[in-house]
């Protein structure tokens, strides 16, 4: 497969990745099936994260005899020297390695956030983790664009880890350009908005206009990682009627998308409204026990919104949040009472 450089860590990876979250709602036999086919099929680059459930065991498992070629990424979102330490430890013990090729600050989406991971010690325990080498290189992931143009002007983050796709299509503006020139590596999550269109054709074509960016779509299934990889090599681009069908997604899917920036939040009376509009998401890609804590939050959390707009006037994007946070409660009850979990009252 086609090879791509993140930037100056000089890591050479596949020009897509495997995204490690949906793994964990499989059994593990399935998860070490479906990681086989990928490595068979050219992929290179894995990424996860120690608070996706057991997906950096079954990640271990899998590469333990293919260890070679690959480039291991995972994240931690500790803040905390200890804490992020401690994560280093078990991603390396979960995954058998001695040497974790990427480790990311996990969800630095917001000026606290930032501060929070400096003066708590957490970036200190990556820097500490690479001089002992732990792990080689250091990363970031963001939801927000502002944020992300922030950190990619930190030296000390060799990529960048950010949502790009048909819907979420802003950094191409803006922040890839600024990657490049400061030869950060581009990670794409998010490259099917999150499980929230299943287009894998339009999705690849798109991102197939930035050959220096890599995708790490979060796979399941063999038959989604063939589909991809089969795009990917292809290296078709959005034209004609794709194009047209592209546009359609974008505008119907951009007046409900969240980008996770968070300029809603904090909600003056309590709502979760990031869980609350990203919620179909996490039911689509967490194993049913997960999934139903997120469920139960929201709808028992939603009953609190006193329609005041706050929200709504914050939101860079003009997202209809007061009713998707009413949808969202409605959907996680369902759930619950579909899964045999018990419901708020």
């Amino acid at each position: 497969m086609r090879k791509v450089i993140l930037g100056r860590s000089g890591l050479e990876v596949s020009a897509v990745g495997f995204g490690g979250i949906p793994i964990q709602r499989i059994t593990e036999d399935e998860a070490l099936a479906v990681i086989h086919r990928a490595l068979d099929l050219g992929v290179t680059f894995i990424d996860t994260a120690a608070g996706y459930g057991d997906s950096q065991r079954k990640i271990g498992r899998a590469i333990a005899s293919r260890r070679d070629g690959l480039v291991i990424a995972t994240k931690s979102g500790a803040r905390k020297k200890a804490e992020i330490l401690a994560d280093v430890e078990r991603s390396r013990s979960e995954m058998g390695v001695d040497v974790i090729d990427l480790y990311q600050l996990h969800g630095v989406s917001s000026p606290d956030t930032w501060r929070a991971f400096r003066s708590g010690g957490g970036l200190d325990g990556l820097l500490e983790a690479r001089e002992r080498g732990l792990i080689a290189h250091v990363g970031v992931s963001s939801h927000s664009l502002d944020m992300a143009m922030e950190l990619v002007e930190q030296d000390v983050f060799e990529t960048l880890q950010f949502p790009f796709n048909l819907v979420t299509s802003e950094p191409a503006e803006r922040l890839i350009p600024r990657c490049r020139e400061r030869n950060t590596g581009f990670i794409v999550m998010k490259p099917l908005c999150g499980g929230q269109y299943d287009d894998a054709e339009l999705a690849f074509k798109f991102l197939n206009a930035f050959p220096d960016v890599v995708a790490i779509p979060g796979i399941e299934r063999i038959e989604e990682i063939e589909q991809i990889v089969a795009l990917v090599e292809s290296g078709q681009r959005l034209s004609g009627d794709d194009k047209a069908r592209a546009e359609r997604i974008a505008a119907e899917l951009g007046k409900l998308f969240c980008r996770r920036c968070g300029y809603c939040m904090p909600c003056p009376q309590g709502v979760p409204i990031t869980q609350a509009m990203i919620l179909d998401s996490l039911i689509k890609r967490l194993p049913p026990a997960g999934a139903a804590g997120a469920a139960r939050n929201v709808a028992e959390k939603v009953a609190q919104c006193i329609d005041c707009a706050v929200c709504e006037s914050k939101c860079p994007y003009d997202l209809p949040i007061r009713q998707s946070i009413r949808d969202a409660a409605a959907a996680g009850r369902a759930f619950l009472q579909e899964h045999g979990f018990e419901t708020p009252e």
